[in-house]
């Protein structure tokens, strides 16, 4: 699964008047991912390699800051793919540091080749990201019926249990509340709220 940005005219299409999530509001870049991408069941590696470094990135910060600055991430660690990213020499890190157009904290910068190298490892125990990360929701979406944004939860059981073992495993960035988001992006649970027109295609898809 991939997705890029995208930027001017071609973005029109996405913001309407259809009701959606309440955290989308009208930004364009917002309405795109949420109706293409967020809550999607991912079942690619590189995908969930990605949406995992990204969710840390966000510590501390907003979600939009992060998707705005989501084609250069993907240029600077090229594409997300894990084998390359475990690969990347201090030194490019250290250029990736001098790049304005991310975050430029040193732990999360260095944090994703740290990912990069547990994610591996992860994929050589099980064979695949997928089989370990959906074996967390036994291989079933959670379809949650919330209607409101004050019934969505910042972090669960599952997300707590989910954390403890992926800090176990070497991964960094990826406590409890990062990781329910995490599975919200990534589809292992169904958060689109009663009201938004996804959350009814989510149950039939």
């Amino acid at each position: 699964m991939d997705f890029l940005v995208e930027e001017g005219e071609n973005l029109e299409k996405h913001v309407s008047e259809i009701q959606r999530c309440w955290w989308t509001g009208t930004d364009e870049i917002y309405c795109q991912y949420h109706d293409e991408e967020w809550g999607r069941p991912s079942h690619d590696d590189r995908h969930l390699f990605e949406m995992l470094c990204l969710e840390g990135a966000q510590a501390g910060l907003s979600w939009i800051t992060i998707l705005k600055k989501r084609v250069q991430y993907q240029k600077l660690y090229k594409g997300f793919h894990p084998i390359e990213v475990a690969n990347m020499t201090d030194e490019e890190l250290e250029n990736i540091l001098l790049d304005p157009g991310i975050i430029r904290n040193r732990l999360k910068v260095y944090g994703f080749r740290k990912n990069a190298k547990a994610f591996l490892g992860v994929v050589e125990e099980f064979g695949s990201f997928e089989k370990y990360l959906w074996h967390f929701v036994d291989y079933q979406v959670i379809i949650n019926n919330f209607s409101s944004a004050h019934e969505v939860p910042v972090k669960t059981e599952i997300s707590d249990r989910m954390a403890k073992d992926l800090k176990k495993r070497g991964f960094t960035f990826v406590g409890s509340t990062i990781c329910y988001a995490y599975m919200q992006a990534v589809g292992l649970v169904n958060d689109h709220t009663t009201d938004c027109y996804k959350h009814h295609q989510r149950l039939t898809t």
